[in-house]
């Protein structure tokens, strides 16, 4: 085995995760959480530094995968007689031990971990079904003869890596004894070479993983922790103060014009919404001092320069443009800068002069008009006197008043026409 550089030796804290019955159980849901008669366990990718319990627990297993985990030392899985096909790729094992009782072992995957003792496959000698054994990405991979030794010590294997034929077979063979003797130096040579071979540090060692493991964690820590700030941390947007007074808003930054048409009586706000964007996503509220639009959840808000009617506003979009075009009819009091302008107060005297001017101008204008028949003629209702006309030159007959002292009442006479 390759000796791991000093500075990638790391010393960690952090708990390992343990093998647990509730983990198994929730990898064995096709079979109804029943570990006893399972037969197949997926425990990949779970960062699992050691085996234990799983020979106790899961004697039927045939199919366990164990890649891509931490696991540093075959142990624990002696007792899974029927075990056919073991997975342990891309973990922190160094040694090939502890394999003998799995007697229906017929694949083996070891992959991309950290075994140098190339001796340490002759434990597989009494597994006599195995066909397959995957050890690419390990350093005993590159010994010279390596390949020989693999298939002279285990003649049973049909699969190593790659597919063997038969006339590759024969050729291992007779090299058998010599392969070896070479790949067992590691034990026997104590040559400065080899010395040097294994003292030699190498950057990528079951200790730099682990190294790399807890780094991507702290990582994952601070991309959690900062999309839980963005999420909670972020403050919401404030349309109205504690004053009651609007803002001008522009989130969704869309671009817009107000216009105040003078002939039509009506404020229109043209705002920029994006063409191909769905109308459901888009809401409109008119008030009398401001307008609010909100765009896929964004507000949009704008302070208006008069007071406004919102039950007679209108909000349609541009079948050509897509822009939403709102159009507010104004009222008759006038705002200043969103402000009301200021009016006079009126007291109680003057609403009492006001009141009798109005009522003096109801009187003076329900006059009858004498041209019209079906109304009585008011001016003609006392008839005067009329007189035959005078001789010319004549004047006219006084009439003897009763105050006057010469005057006698004669009852006789008839009182004149």
């Amino acid at each position: 085995m390759l000796a791991p550089s000093p500075a990638a030796i790391v010393t960690t804290n952090s708990p390992a995760l343990r093998v647990t019955e509730d983990l198994i159980r929730r990898n064995a849901e096709h079979n109804d959480c029943i570990i006893f008669s399972l037969e197949e366990l997926s425990l990949h990718q779970q960062e699992i530094e050691k085996l234990e319990h799983i020979d106790k627990w899961c004697r039927d297993l045939k199919i366990l995968y164990l890649q891509n985990n931490l696991i540093g030392k075959i142990e624990n899985v002696s007792k899974l007689k029927k075990l056919e096909y073991l997975n342990l790729a891309l973990n922190n094992i160094e040694k090939i031990e502890n394999l003998e009782g799995c007697e229906g072992l017929t694949k083996l995957d070891l992959t991309v971990n950290f075994i140098g003792e190339l001796s340490s496959i002759k434990s597989l000698q009494h597994n006599i079904h195995l066909k397959e054994l995957f050890l690419m990405g390990n350093p005993c991979a590159d010994f010279l003869g390596y390949r020989q030794f693999v298939v002279a010590t285990l003649q049973h294997l049909k699969v190593q890596a790659f597919h063997l034929s038969p006339s590759e077979r024969e050729e291992c063979l007779p090299a058998s004894d010599t392969c070896k003797e070479e790949c067992g130096r590691k034990n026997a040579d104590e040559s400065e070479d080899d010395l040097a071979f294994w003292n030699k540090p190498s950057s990528f060692t079951p200790e730099s993983r682990l190294e790399t493991l807890r780094h991507m964690e702290k990582q994952r820590e601070k991309q959690e922790k900062s999309s839980e700030k963005k999420k909670t941390g972020k403050p919401p947007r404030t349309l109205i103060t504690e004053d009651g007074r609007a803002l001008n808003v522009n989130e969704p930054k869309l671009d817009f014009s107000l216009k105040d048409d003078e002939k039509r009586k009506q404020i229109v706000l043209d705002l920029a919404v994006y063409r191909y964007m769905d109308t459901s996503l888009i809401s409109v509220d008119v008030q009398p001092t401001y307008v609010r639009v909100m765009v896929k959840g964004k507000p949009f808000q704008l302070v208006l320069p008069a007071e406004v009617k919102p039950d007679s506003s209108s909000a349609q979009r541009s079948q050509t443009t897509g822009h939403l075009v709102v159009c507010m009819p104004k009222v008759g009091e006038v705002f200043t800068s969103g402000r009301k302008a200021s009016t006079s107060v009126k007291t109680t005297s003057d609403i009492i002069k006001e009141q009798t001017n109005r009522r003096s101008k109801q009187i003076e204008k329900l006059e009858v008009d004498p041209s019209k028949h079906s109304f009585p003629d008011v001016a003609n209702i006392v008839q005067e006197k009329k007189h035959p006309p005078s001789r010319a030159g004549s004047e006219p007959k006084s009439t003897p008043s009763k105050d006057n002292p010469d005057f006698e009442d004669n009852p006789d006479v008839p009182p004149l026409i």
